[in-house]
């Protein structure tokens, strides 16, 4: 008896998820939240993992791409801004047709972890196989097969130098040595840091400036809002 109950539960959830997605592909201009683990509406891309729908910020299971202000380095030398081009691309992948998220998890952010589907297209998937995207292996195995055909392939970010998205936001960024600044000129220039007066991202001259406001002081946090590390988004 127990046993029947527990699949008749499974075949429900399948069949809700199911009829969401056959309804997002044939809602184009909706903006809804559906029950249950189900989230469904027009998408805005925050960066090349994750989107927020009606409210709700998606971090895209198992997978991490490369963040807003990574670059990755092209055979010539030249610096291609990969995180960038990988924002891009997801959006326009999805454009304004309603998406359709299965949600798995919590993060400790706060964040809905969730598959995605677009057109009943897996997002996730997607941006992994065309290189955008690595498999996020700490978190989940399910990816590890696009990535490889990605990177056999020479797709996206595979065709270049790059660090993995985790470790340059640990600050371990060799694929960026060439357009580091001599340590003697970066040290002049960061004896005019000071932690007093506060400052706002809009008041900062650059990425380096507002990363050492985020490691020095107290009240550096503040310009890091999605807590990934990246302080003023929209300079770094």
């Amino acid at each position: 008896m127990f046993e029947n109950i527990t699949a008749m539960r499974g075949f429900m959830k399948s069949f809700a998820v199911a009829v969401a997605l056959l309804l997002a592909t044939h809602m184009p201009t909706a903006a809804v939240e559906a029950e249950g683990n189900v989230i469904q509406g027009v998408a805005s891309v925050i960066d090349g993992d994750t989107i927020e729908v009606h409210g709700s910020r998606i971090r895209l299971h198992g997978i991490d791409a490369a963040e807003s202000g990574q670059v990755c380095m092209e055979r010539d030398g030249s610096a291609w801004r990969c995180g960038q081009a990988a924002a891009l691309a997801l959006a326009d992948k999805i454009g304004r047709t309603p998406v359709l998220c299965e949600q798995l998890d919590m993060d400790r952010y706060g964040r809905v972890v969730a598959r995605c589907f677009s057109n009943r297209e897996d997002l996730n998937k997607w941006m992994v196989s065309e290189g955008l995207a690595v498999a996020y292996r700490q978190y989940s195995a399910d990816y590890v097969d696009d990535e490889v055909q990605a990177r056999e392939a020479r797709k996206g970010m595979w065709r270049t130098k790059f660090d993995m998205p985790w470790d340059w936001r640990k600050g371990s960024r060799s694929s960026e040595a060439f357009t580091e600044t001599p340590e003697i000129l970066r040290n002049l220039v960061q004896r005019s840091y000071s932690c007093s007066p506060r400052r706002t991202c809009s008041a900062i001259g650059s990425c380096q400036e507002a990363l050492w406001y985020l490691e020095n002081c107290s009240w550096g946090g503040r310009l890091d809002r999605d807590n990934d590390g990246i302080p003023c988004e929209s300079i770094c």
